[in-house]
Order: C-alpha cells, then structure tokens, then sequence
C-alpha cells in the first residue's frame, strides 16, 4: 500500500508470500494481489462485511467527490470506510458537506468491501427512501418551482423537497435557442407539468404548461 519505484524494494526471486487470487491471464496465470494481504487484520475486517449490511461509522473527511469514515471495529491507524457523492443522499447538493460534516456519526449500509483497495464503500442513501416513490402519482400535474440549475440542453426545477425533475431546452421555446440561459435564469420560478416519474432510473421528466409561464 506504500509508494515504491520497483518491486524489488518489496519482494525478492524465491521469497515465499501470501496473495489473494483476483483473476486470470489464461488457464494457469493467475493475476494476484500482494497488497490484498499486506494487513492481515485489515484483510479479517474487510472479510467479515457482506453487501447489504449496515454499519456505523464516524466522518474523518469530506472532500469534493467523496467522504472518508472511520468504521467501527476497525484496525487502528486505518480509514476504511468510503462514500461517493451519489450514495450520500437522493436529494440535490452542490458538496459533499452539505450532506455530512467531519465527526459527525453515521449509519450506512455495505455496498462492497475490496481487500485489494483496503476500503469498504458505503451508501447513506441505501437507508433513506426513496422521494420519488411517494412523488410517483404526481404524473400529470401542474407544479411551480425555481430552476435549480442549468445546463446546455435544458434546466432542472425543484418540485418538492429531494425532488429535481428536467425540462428539456426544446420544451422552453418555440423557436431555437442556442442554450437555456437565454430565456431563463438559475432561482426563476417556472410552472411545468410533471410528464414522466421514472422510478428506475430516479428521473422525472417535465414538460411545458400553459406555454411554460414563468413567474
């Protein structure tokens, strides 16, 4: 797990190691990993986790794409557990921080745990609802929200709390514009019509109303 510039720094011919098979070249190479086995009670801790658990943890740092906790049980000296941006919440956040803070205790459930990385990850969102399920029978209806954000091909509006739906640039104007900014600003109230909850894939589809007043 440390920085070397060659593998003889670590090993050398006829040195006798222990290595976790993690694929293979072709019948008879094997493609290992010294590193997977470099801690042995880091290799215990990390083994002892299946996908779906949960388990608690505190934050140790909140970066601009992922957070770092601190698992219960542990090996000491060692961060174990990590969360990606998308597993911190369904709702709509710019930073991870707006989600956790550093000391702050969490509960999370076990995505995967790699002993080739040393790390297990971990989703927030696993354990909270999801909105859109309750969200799901507002097909149809008319709704007003601010643009939370806009992008080349249409802007997003906030519908309800931890609820972001898409109105595509097409359905802003009649005529062509080259990018959304033209007609509407980030904070602007917008009246849409909900068109389309999809569930799988956590989308909500909006379309105009009323010619897409905005207030």
């Amino acid at each position: 797990m440390r920085r070397m510039e060659h593998p003889s720094e670590l090993f050398e011919v006829g040195q006798e190691i222990n290595a976790e098979e993690i694929g293979r070249w072709r019948e008879g190479q094997l493609h290992l990993s010294a590193r997977a086995c470099e801690i042995p009670a880091l290799r215990s801790f990390l083994l002892s986790f299946e996908r779906g658990q949960v388990v608690a943890g505190t934050v140790s740092e909140v970066h601009n794409f992922e957070v770092f906790v601190h698992v219960d049980g542990e090996p000491d000296g060692l961060c174990t557990g990590f969360i990606r941006v998308p597993d911190l919440t369904w709702g709509w956040i710019n930073h991870p921080s707006e989600a956790v803070e550093v000391g702050q205790r969490i509960t999370a459930e076990v995505i995967i745990a790699e002993t080739r990385s040393g790390q297990v990850t971990l989703s927030l969102k696993a354990l909270q609802e999801d909105p859109l399920i309750r969200f799901a029978d507002q097909v149809g209806r008319v709704l007003t929200g601010p643009i939370t954000k806009i992008v080349p091909f249409g802007v997003f509006v906030q519908l309800a709390p931890d609820v972001v739906g898409f109105l595509h640039l097409s359905e802003l104007a009649d005529e062509p514009v080259e990018t959304p900014d033209q007609l509407v600003d980030e904070g602007e109230l917008i009246t849409v019509k909900v068109a389309e909850v999809d569930l799988q894939h956590h989308r909500v589809r909006l379309g105009v109303a009323g010619g897409a007043d905005r207030a």
